[in-house]
């Protein structure tokens, strides 16, 4: 069975307490559970972790390698300049793997600082802008291409 492992940084504990004017009133429980209901679905394996700590998402993106899991991975703040994540998710995608950056809105209409991702350059694609419909795409694009 393909396995994914969905990964979410910092600040994403917060869904539903956080602006929901901007990340709506879902909250991290609810979009775990809409993943796994997705991934059912699609007839794959999910884990959904979330961390605000920038070395545990380099750890987990290492143990997808060594676990041959694809990567959904919303990298929030850590989109913009964490080079360290960067580089684990290269490790992903040079493994063979898929990883989908996701994003619940649209960084390009939002502050100039979040226009720019280093992580988007190494991922497979990208999806941005739906909420958290944007995983459940991420998880259909990866499902079609295994």
């Amino acid at each position: 069975m393909t396995r994914l492992m969905v990964l979410n940084g910092p600040n994403l504990g917060r869904l539903g307490a956080r602006e929901p004017e901007v990340y709506g009133s879902t909250t991290h429980d609810d979009l775990a559970a809409a993943v796994e209901k997705w991934a059912t679905d699609l007839g794959v394996q999910v884990e959904t972790r979330q961390t605000d700590d920038e070395s545990q998402l380099v750890g987990w993106l290492h143990e997808a390698v060594d676990s041959r899991s694809h990567v959904v991975l919303n990298p929030a703040a850590f989109t913009h300049y964490s080079y360290a994540l960067r580089d684990a998710a290269a490790q992903v995608t040079t493994a063979g793997l898929l990883l989908v950056e996701v994003h619940l809105t649209n960084p390009y209409a939002r502050e100039t600082f979040r226009h720019v991702s280093v992580i988007g350059p190494v991922a497979t694609g990208t999806v941005a802008g739906f909420g958290i419909d944007s995983y459940r795409l991420a998880l259909e694009a990866i499902a079609a291409r295994v």
